[in-house]
């Protein structure tokens, strides 16, 4: 499963989950849309492609390639390996379309994404840390940052990257 960030105002000019489903029939094959607006297909070397836009606007799809020596025989057919990489193509220009952004926009915002995990997950340890090592610091100021490390761990759980505005206001409380 992959959630990738989508260029805001996209999902309304889209459509929403209609307009995505409506966009994956340009690209795959046996397009199917549940009651949900969820949709599934597939196309060559991609057995099953599913996809959605989430409720925070994000594109969630779950891909299943194929492997083993179904891909060998796959590859070994007549124009095989065209096809295979005809699928690429076409799930990247999906992608394109599907988040508004190029392959190198997707993966910078990856990267930002991952940042963000990351300075949240170290603000906490630092708190942590403070907290344990530190008398000065009174009862209710740890109360306090208990609740927003709380706050952050649940956004973390959840998949979401807490803002630097949070991360910053733990670090300032201690």
């Amino acid at each position: 499963m992959e959630r990738f960030e989508v260029k805001r105002g996209l999902i309304k000019s889209t459509g929403g989950n209609a307009g995505l489903a409506k966009l994956a029939t340009e690209f795959f094959n046996d397009v199917e849309v549940n009651a949900e607006g969820v949709f599934t297909a597939s196309y060559a070397i991609l057995e099953s492609v599913t996809g959605e836009y989430t409720a925070d606007g994000k594109l969630q799809v779950d891909v299943v390639q194929m492997k083993g020596d179904a891909l060998s025989d796959f590859l070994s057919g007549d124009g095989g390996r065209e096809e295979a990489m005809a699928s690429r193509s076409r799930w990247s220009s999906f992608l394109d379309r599907a988040t508004g952004y190029s392959g190198k926009q997707r993966g910078d915002k990856a990267k930002e994404q991952a940042k963000k995990f990351s300075k949240a997950r170290s603000a906490i340890k630092m708190a942590h840390k403070s907290i344990e090592m530190s008398s000065s610091i009174n009862q209710e100021t740890i109360d306090k940052a208990h609740v927003m490390i709380a706050e952050l761990e649940e956004m973390i759980e959840a998949g979401n990257a807490p803002s630097e505005g949070k991360v910053k206001k733990l670090n300032d409380l201690l």
